[in-house]
């Protein structure tokens, strides 16, 4: 299970902040921590609309995404700084002069966030770096993920897909965790769940459903700036996710096989019980249903399974009330 916990624009431009959520996010088991390289000049223009429009600085969304840029020397500080953490770094460029940046600060795959899935150019140019790609499929119908996934494989690019629901926050009719299935049946590709929910059981059930990748925003608290704030899980809400996708992952790599029984054999000597009766019954009585009990452990009168065969049968000798009752206190 690769588990990726992404800043994102939580940092605000902060460099500062950035290096903070780097190190909060060490502390919860994530093996990944993914930021968006935003360059405005390249992928943006004044014309652009907000999404969300969260400060009042920012006239136009060009100059939220200028307000976000860092500089090479601070995106590679911000990867030598997760190296030293443990933690891979990882980005979702948004231009090609980002994958230039990214080439340079060094990073092991790249991730395609759901509104470039259509840019062709922008993947043309990752596909030529030879590194793998991690496709999230947020806006795309399953006939443009074919025509993605088509152009990344003649070029020979490994790709995995992730689930994903472009909605802040999504609601749980929108979770699309059904197309986990579906998107491993029709690509034959790992698949994971990028989520937006802010809810942990969103990507337990995904793990549940084998996911082998998991993605979520990371935030201090919920009620901080930013657009994606709302979509995000705090960081202990993110320490107990990882646990619990983690024991999943055991979990569904260690089938159980319930035609063996065997190991429990101790245990059901144990728990399971024996017949006696609930009543004083003298020799000759006529055994009842009303009469019988079942009482542990197992093995001291008949299994407890088999009432019905002592039904009817004729007792030999008198026995008290919560002994144990054997073939050999009837006749046949």
């Amino acid at each position: 299970m690769f588990i990726i916990a992404e800043i994102a624009q939580a940092h605000e431009g902060s460099f500062k902040e950035a290096l903070s959520y780097i190190e909060a996010l060490s502390k919860t088991g994530v093996n990944a921590v993914k930021f968006q390289v935003h360059i405005a000049e390249a992928e943006s223009s004044i014309h652009e609309p907000f999404r969300v429009k969260m400060a009042s600085q920012d006239k136009t969304r060009f100059d939220y995404w200028k307000r976000m840029e860092f500089t090479l020397h601070e995106w590679k500080d911000l990867k030598k700084h997760c190296d030293e953490a443990g933690l891979e770094f990882m980005a979702s460029p948004f231009s090609n002069a980002a994958v230039n940046f990214l080439e340079e600060v060094g990073v092991k795959r790249y991730k395609i966030g759901s509104g470039e899935v259509n840019n062709f150019l922008l993947l043309e140019k990752i596909a030529r770096t030879g590194k793998p790609v991690l496709l999230s499929s947020g806006m795309s119908s399953l006939e443009e993920l074919d025509h993605t996934v088509a152009f990344l494989k003649k070029r020979k690019v490994e790709i995995s897909v992730l689930q994903c629901t472009t909605a802040y926050p999504t609601q749980p009719k929108n979770y699309g965790l059904n197309v986990i299935r579906e998107l491993k049946e029709r690509y034959g590709v790992p698949v994971g769940y990028s989520d937006h929910s802010a809810k942990i059981e969103t990507c337990i059930a995904a793990s549940a459903l084998g996911a082998e990748i998991l993605e979520f925003h990371a935030v201090f608290s919920r009620d901080s700036l930013g657009p994606d704030a709302s979509s995000s899980l705090e960081m202990e809400e993110i320490t107990h996710l990882v646990k619990a996708a983690r024991n999943l992952e055991t979990a569904l790599k260690n089938p159980v096989n319930k035609s063996d029984n065997s190991k429990f054999t101790e245990l059901k000597n144990i728990f399971e019980k024996s017949l006696a009766v609930n009543k004083d019954l003298p020799a000759g009585h006529i055994i009842k249903f009303k009469d019988l009990e079942a009482k542990k452990p197992k093995g001291f009168g008949m299994e407890a399974s088999r009432f019905e065969e002592i039904i009817g049968k004729s007792l030999k000798n008198n026995l008290k009330q919560w002994e144990f009752l054997n073939w050999e206190d009837v006749y046949e």
